[in-house]
């Protein structure tokens, strides 16, 4: 358990024995869920400051406070202040610290990743990490399903995968924990290295390199740089397990010290799949190949594209040491099917709900996912954001496969509108593309197209919260 002695060893490399006695329930960076003796970081997000409500997270029960300086003054003459800058510690004395107390740093981010990885190395457990421009979030979550049929594994929760989401997970950490799997995003050069400086990751799966965030990052060779990182974090001892059908993952291994170990399919890599069949919304199969030994495996994935997820997640497990059965156990996890959800409706239309996120590899994905279902096919596709100067042409592509898949497409938002005009272009007729240029007219042309028996693909980039789209139909059906 993480202890206020930690926080004084991370933040100003001194140890205070009393302080060792005094329990942190738990690290939080929103004030609404603090509980007793848990510890508030106060951070400067884009919408709010976290200064703002120090005070809401002392009257909550925050025993400890990590601010800047600029808002982490004057709480009043019962909060202890200790000034890590100017290495305020005066005012220490045996017996127990002074509670609440306040470590007013230069950085309230950077605080928490000292401390997130003072903790880390308390640690022997051993860390995975997951990166990848598409795919990742589920290949994390089978990734800790395979491992969890052996060890005790901690796992990033939703998104936390960023800068504050990836170290708020290690805090999590206790003597319990045998694995660790942790996502990581990131948003420019140098994220995922210190993100690896705090985790100290021993295996690094990278699932593929496409144009998402390129926006930020303006090309995509500097995408492949960023997500290099963690490979080239990796001790020599390591793995890194790399897709094998992606040229610039594979062009990674010349970065890194650890094993390399590479997944696809074909049989030049190290674990490879063939004789592939889907069944729909009942899962996929297909012959898992590994030295010589071959086996058929039948798992509740849903897509042709989820075998990859599939062999990253095996070979995490292969690496680890564990047989085929817990291997096997752990694809088969429902509980590890994650992002697309299929929403049955009670006159038989079925909805399928691939709102968290968006891309053209993904969104491509899901068209063919779509393509293999039985009914007549409807497609809600929005705005892919952040593809940089891929913007256009990403949409476009995306609308010239819907041209092959769909029998109507709702095209959202003036980025879908792209969309749509390539799948008019691409042959189908225009009486059966609709545009709306927001979720709301798109709620209204859907309930005007959809009939009973249909398969209905809702998808969109986060920011286009077509998450509202699902719950306006699924609950007009269903009432």
């Amino acid at each position: 358990m993480l202890t206020l002695a930690d926080v004084y060893a991370a933040l100003l490399h001194v140890q205070v024995e009393a302080a060792a006695r005094v329990p942190i329930t738990q690290v939080v960076i929103d004030s609404r869920q603090t509980c007793a003796a848990s510890l508030f970081v106060a951070l400067q997000g884009e919408k709010q400051d976290g200064h703002h409500f120090i005070a809401d997270a002392l009257a909550r029960g925050a025993t400890v406070i990590i601010a800047e300086a600029r808002g982490g003054r004057g709480l009043g003459p019962n909060v202890h202040v200790i000034d890590c800058i100017n290495r305020g510690v005066a005012g220490l004395q045996p017996g127990p610290p002074f509670l609440p107390c306040v470590f007013l740093v230069e950085s309230s981010l950077r605080a928490l990743q000292q401390l997130a990885a003072f903790y880390r190395r308390k640690f022997a457990c051993q860390v995975v990490g997951v990166t990848g421009s598409v795919g990742k979030s589920s290949t994390k979550e089978l990734i800790a399903a395979v491992l969890r049929q052996r060890f005790v594994t901690l796992k990033s929760e939703g998104n936390f995968n960023s800068e504050i989401g990836l170290p708020l997970t290690v805090l999590q950490l206790n003597a319990s924990h045998a694995r660790a799997v942790l996502e990581m995003a990131m948003y420019a050069l140098g994220e995922i290295a210190t993100l690896c400086e705090i985790a100290q990751p021993r295996i690094g799966v990278v699932t593929n390199v496409g144009p998402v965030h390129l926006e930020r990052l303006g090309t995509i060779e500097r995408i492949a740089q960023a997500k290099a990182e963690l490979v080239e974090a990796l001790p020599a001892d390591g793995y890194a397990i790399l897709n094998g059908d992606d040229p610039r993952v594979m062009a990674m291994r010349a970065k890194t010290r650890a094993r390399v170990l590479c997944y696809g399919l074909h049989p030049q890599c190290d674990v490879w799949a063939d004789d592939i069949e889907s069944f729909g919304l009942e899962g996929i199969a297909f012959t898992l190949h590994w030295r010589g030994e071959s086996v058929r495996v039948r798992i509740p994935l849903l897509g042709r594209h989820s075998v990859h997820t599939a062999l990253a997640a095996t070979s995490v497990g292969l690496v680890e040491g564990l047989g085929w059965e817990e291997i096997l156990r752990g694809l088969r996890d429902e509980s590890a099917q994650l992002r697309l959800l299929v929403v049955p409706a009670e006159n038989g239309v079925t909805i399928l709900d691939d709102t968290y996120n968006a891309s053209p590899a993904s969104s491509l994905a899901a068209l063919n996912l779509l393509a293999e279902l039985e009914g007549r096919k409807i497609a809600v596709l929005g705005d892919m954001l952040e593809l940089g100067s891929e913007e256009q042409r990403g949409h476009q592509v995306v609308g010239g496969r819907a041209a092959q898949v769909v029998d109507v497409l709702i095209a959202v938002g003036a980025r879908g509108r792209w969309i749509g005009e390539a799948t008019r272009a691409a042959g189908l007729p225009a009486a059966q593309v609709f545009f709306a240029e927001d979720n709301a007219r798109a709620i209204e042309l859907l309930r005007t197209v959809m009939q009973a028996g249909d398969m209905i693909l809702v998808k969109g980039s986060r920011g286009m919260q077509m998450e509202q789209i699902v719950n306006a139909i699924a609950r007009a059906e269903t009432s």
